[in-house]
This record gives C-alpha cells, sequence and structure tokens, in this order.
C-alpha cells in the first residue's frame, strides 16, 4: 500500500475540491466535506461517499436540516493506487464524483462521464 499522511491525503482533497470551477462552488448549499481513514461498514473499496439530499430534490421544506456530507476514504484510494500522481489524479475524480451526486447527478451518467 502506497504511504501517505492524513494531513497531505486532505492537502490532496483541498487542491481537488479548488480546482472546482467557481461557478460550480458557489451553487453548493449546505455541504461539507469530510476525509476520513476507512468507510463505514467495511466496504474496503468505497472510494467517497455523498450523505445528504440532492439539490435537485430539495423543496420548500428544506430548511434548519443538517448539511450534506461528502466523505473521501484515505485507505481506499491508497490500495487502489501505486504511485502518488494516481492517488491525485484518484482523488480529484472521486471529489467531482460526490459533489456531482450534490447536484443530483446518478451514478450512471457519472460512469458515462468518465467519473466512475
Amino acid at each position: 500500500m502506497l504511504e501517505m499522511s492524513r494531513e497531505e491525503f486532505e492537502e490532496l482533497v483541498g487542491e481537488a475540491l479548488d480546482r472546482i470551477p467557481a461557478e460550480l462552488t458557489r451553487l453548493m448549499d449546505n455541504v461539507a466535506v469530510f476525509v476520513e481513514d476507512e468507510p463505514p461498514d467495511g466496504d474496503r473499496e468505497l472510494l467517497g461517499l455523498y450523505e445528504g439530499t440532492p439539490l435537485t430534490e430539495r423543496g420548500e421544506w428544506y430548511a434548519g436540516v443538517l448539511p450534506d456530507r461528502i466523505t473521501i476514504f484515505r485507505g481506499p484510494t491508497l490500495r487502489m493506487c501505486r504511485t502518488r500522481e494516481e492517488v491525485v489524479e484518484e482523488t480529484e475524480i472521486t471529489v467531482v464524483h460526490e459533489i456531482a451526486h450534490h447536484f443530483g447527478i446518478d451514478d450512471a451518467r457519472l460512469h458515462a462521464l468518465g467519473y466512475g
């Protein structure tokens, strides 16, 4: 497994977020991004997880709720990548993938766009 400190991985996630176009980040609403070492329930291959209500499903009832949560998992990413460059690329893909869920884009469409 590739070695990378949690701090360095968190920095890569931050850099991936910084590369998201400002036009999109301005549209993001009530969402927080976290880094965890491992996914819940022992799913050792899960790279990221979006939990919340996508923007496309929010209605007038949507008020006073906790922020949506995007979690990027360090362990699975490091296990699947052989080089730091692969980690950078995979982290960016995962961040975009999870943000897309926040915008209501499903897995089938993401796979078609190359963000599987």
